[in-house]
């Protein structure tokens, strides 16, 4: 009994450099993080709504390894004239900084700035009047920007121009 307990300590002792070193291995990404990440990046209330839920939980996803920096409106004002884009901008940072990540930028910009207007006329869709002019015509202008000079460092955060 005495010898058998022994040998198991050993062989415990004997493996634990073994486990140590795969613990301190990169895990790879779940299989799935394309989609996950295009499922939160697109135009839909429901894409931004699962995003927005993600977000609040990040703790969750952390095995995807995905980018939640963000700036939010860059060098603008994240709440022009009160009507509050920050979270839209939070979102957009996201796409920007994980299709960057993953090298599939380029293909992705365009529906990326697409989904960043639709969230701006959600929110935009909460005022009525002049307020609400005045909300669509911000919204258009903030969404412009990303869409001419979203690979230029002031809106996008960067280092150096992509």
């Amino acid at each position: 009994m005495r010898r058998r307990l022994a040998l198991q300590l050993i062989a415990a002792v004997l493996a634990l450099p073994a486990t140590l070193l795969t613990s301190g291995q990169a895990v790879a990404a779940p299989a799935d993080k394309p989609q996950v990440l295009s499922g939160w990046t697109q135009e839909s209330a429901a894409s931004y709504n699962s995003w927005v839920s993600a977000r609040g939980n990040q703790g969750s996803w952390s095995a995807y390894g995905f980018d939640w920096t963000t700036d939010y409106c860059s060098s603008s004002p994240d709440n022009p004239f009160g009507f509050p884009f920050q979270t839209a901008c939070a979102r957009h940072d996201f796409g920007y900084r994980n299709y960057k990540a993953a090298g599939q930028f380029d293909a992705n910009k365009a529906r990326v700035d697409s989904a960043f207007y639709a969230d701006l006329k959600r929110v935009c869709s909460g005022y009525s009047g002049a307020s609400k002019t005045s909300c669509d015509a911000t919204a258009w202008t903030y969404y412009h920007a990303v869409d001419i000079f979203g690979m230029t460092p002031m809106v996008d955060g960067s280092k150096s121009v992509a």
